[in-house]
């Protein structure tokens, strides 16, 4: 019996040499590597330890589990810092949790009017758990000589509820004001679905239908309200860490209540903007954009395509 435990302790001892040599990482390495830890930044991290294991092939394996054991602590800390946005985002009142942008510039127009002037616009938008809130504001403005010759307003609300990672359920509500394209107000209510196509961290695009319902208060006078489609589009590439290019795409296609209004009466709308932002820091980016509005069915004295150039300044808070 004591042979057999003596043995015993020998293969223990054995069995601890390899990771009591494993364990000697030369004194200055050991500093370099504790330096990068405590900065907490993995890049720094994953490069120190690199270059350690390169170096000191015979400590790797230590080397691999200081790798490991930090690896761990970034997952603990990273679900930890979920749960706790998790936890802020449901208790947060209705005007917390609020981030968005504005942006400020001017705007060359052909169609309806020919002109350039200012432009101004505000974007808010509220993430929560599986709900996002879109506020949309728009404004192109030029009075010359005492005479208004453009004047184009557009404000928007967009909720979406998450149904899945990528599907997703929309309602909308928007008001529109042109009397160059000669209606005086434009309101549209619409609802359903969207999927996003790509997500990816430098390139998303997601699409989304649905029925509409929209009412058309004329310059001249009258309105109209009709049943229709909406069908929208919306892409955006980061080409560069500064350059994105973007393009939205919103198209409503009206239908009256008889096989007679399709005919005589409908009126497809669209409005494609098309968009290259420049990053020139943080929270300031310049924007160059163009917009192509088409109405299929224009009042009377109006053209059915307007466009407008605009160039941007825009600082996100």
């Amino acid at each position: 019996m004591q042979i057999r435990t003596a043995l015993a302790a020998v293969a223990a001892l054995l069995a601890i040499a390899p990771t009591a040599a494993m364990a000697d990482i030369p004194g200055p390495v050991r500093a370099m590597i504790d330096a990068a830890l405590e900065t907490g930044d993995e890049a720094k991290v994953r490069t120190v330890l690199d270059l350690a294991r390169q170096t000191n092939p015979d400590d790797a394996q230590e080397i691999d589990a200081i790798l490991e054991q930090f690896e761990t602590d970034l997952a603990v800390k990273a679900e930890a810092a979920a749960e706790a946005r998790q936890l802020e985002i449901k208790n947060a009142g209705i005007f917390e949790n609020w981030g968005g942008k504005g942006e400020l510039g001017a705007f060359r127009a052909t169609g309806n009017s020919s002109n350039t002037g200012a432009t101004a616009s505000i974007s808010l938008n509220r993430e929560g758990i599986n709900w996002t809130h879109k506020i949309r504001g728009r404004a192109d403005y030029q009075r010359n000589n005492g005479v208004t010759s453009r004047e184009q307003y557009s404000l928007s609300y967009e909720p979406n509820i998450s149904v899945s990672d990528r599907l997703f359920l929309y309602g909308l509500a928007q008001y529109e004001r042109d009397r160059f394209q000669g209606f005086s107000g434009r309101y549209s209510f619409s609802g359903g679905v969207g999927y996003q196509i790509v997500d990816r961290p430098d390139l998303k695009l997601s699409a989304k239908i649905g029925p509409a319902y929209r009412i058309t208060e004329f310059v001249a006078g009258g309105s109209e309200a009709r049943i229709a489609g909406l069908l929208g589009v919306d892409f955006d590439w980061d080409i560069t860490d500064r350059l994105t290019l973007t393009q939205d795409t919103n198209a409503v296609a009206e239908t009256g209540g008889s096989a007679t209004l399709i005919v005589d009466a409908n009126n497809t709308s669209l409005n494609l903007v098309t968009g290259l932002n420049a990053k020139i820091s943080d929270s300031l980016t310049t924007r160059f954009s163009y917009a192509v509005e088409y109405d299929s069915n224009p009042p009377d004295g109006a053209v059915g395509t307007d466009t407008l150039s605009r160039v941007t300044l825009i600082y996100g808070f």
